[in-house]
């Protein structure tokens, strides 16, 4: 059997949740022997080098780069070398090329597996022509793919009541944020201990939200995000960034510092109310931190309902305030109780394995 493994910018993972996911699936492979032949292609713009091999896995490339405007031609070229190559199997991670699955289904006998990852065209960044593009491209993926991966139930259920069809439910890994390499060192500066957020400062993930009820306490706040990605994200910088309480973070991407990070934590605040399950919220459940998160359908999925939820900035400072310790440690044992059922990489590797073996 040979496999390939579409729609992300490559391996090893250096961008989100995707390329994480793709990484653990070629290490999944190699651990496991599994005697499929696996490819993984990547974007030739957005990688500095192009080895030809990680792992167990071939790398191929594409001279585009895998989001924004250029990510549908991007997936679609892979797919079309994917089935000109002679691959059985098709991976296709988002919906960025499912607009061309009913052609390629007719002159392709690869069987097709899309994960459509978040309902991507209800997201606030997205407006006019592309929202309908991404409609377009879900139902394309629901349609016309062999199977269909949703990382939350939640997500399977908009799939069964909008198109009729159902989903297989595959969530993500977290147990990696666990391993590190280099120095646990945090920025200076920074508290013994504080509240975490780390996200995309983007509207979905009210962040704003998040600021507005920090700034009516005393609780120290370390949110790690990229502060100067848009006037959004410009704009809350300038406002709250005076505050003493208040630690804005540039993106930090090296593995000892956020596992640091993370271990000083003594709380974890989730904005994102867009989506499904979110792999910064996994990764975080495995530490057995007190997990206060949006209180939308996705996030109460992911945490079994034992989170603490809120929806608005009152709501947000008023939890903060009653979490005493003594439910700091249930919530948090109970995170990491979830997290080590449900979002382990050996679990999700074997899903999706079994899944690629079908006929």
């Amino acid at each position: 059997m040979r496999i390939a493994i579409l729609g992300t910018v490559g391996v090893p993972g250096r961008y989100g949740g995707f390329e994480t996911l793709a990484e653990n699936l070629v290490r999944y492979h190699k651990r496991t022997g599994h005697r499929s032949a696996l490819t993984v292609w990547c974007s030739a713009k957005d990688n500095c080098e192009h080895p030809v091999h990680f792992e167990s896995a071939d790398l191929r490339y594409v001279d585009l780069r895998a989001n924004g405007a250029q990510s549908i031609p991007y997936d679609v070229i892979s797919l079309w070398q994917a089935v000109r190559s002679g691959h059985d199997r098709i991976l296709l991670l988002g919906v960025s090329g499912a607009l061309a699955l009913p052609l390629f289904r007719l002159i392709s006998q690869s069987r097709v597996i899309t994960n459509i990852d978040g309902i991507e065209w209800k997201r606030e960044k997205w407006k006019g022509l592309a929202r309908l593009v991404l409609r377009a491209s879900e139902w394309a993926a629901v349609h016309f793919s062999h199977e269909v991966i949703a990382d939350n139930q939640a997500i399977a259920d908009h799939v069964r009541e909008t198109y009729g069809f159902n989903c297989h439910v595959i969530a993500y890994g977290g147990d990696h944020a666990l391993d590190h390499i280099g120095k646990a060192e945090v920025p200076a500066g920074l508290p013994p201990h504080f509240a975490l957020a780390l996200c995309r400062i983007e509207p979905e993930n009210n962040v704003d939200l998040i600021l507005e009820a920090f700034d009516e306490l005393d609780t120290p706040l370390v949110f790690v995000g990229n502060w100067d990605n848009n006037a959004y994200s410009r704009d809350l910088k300038a406002r709250y960034s005076g505050r003493p309480n208040l630690h804005l973070v540039d993106p930090i991407y090296e593995s000892g510092a956020l596992h640091a990070l993370r271990r000083r934590a003594s709380v974890y605040l989730h904005g994102h109310s867009a989506g499904g399950t979110n792999p910064s919220l996994v990764e975080m459940m495995h530490f057995g931190v007190p997990i206060i998160t949006h209180g939308c359908a996705f996030n109460r999925n992911s945490t079994e309902g034992q989170a603490y939820y809120f929806k608005t900035a009152a709501e947000l400072a008023d939890r903060l305030r009653r979490l005493n310790p003594e439910d700091a440690a249930q919530i948090g044992a109970k995170m990491r109780e979830i997290a080590k059922r449900r979002y382990t990489w050996e679990r999700i590797g074997e899903a999706y394995f079994q899944l690629l073996e079908r006929n």
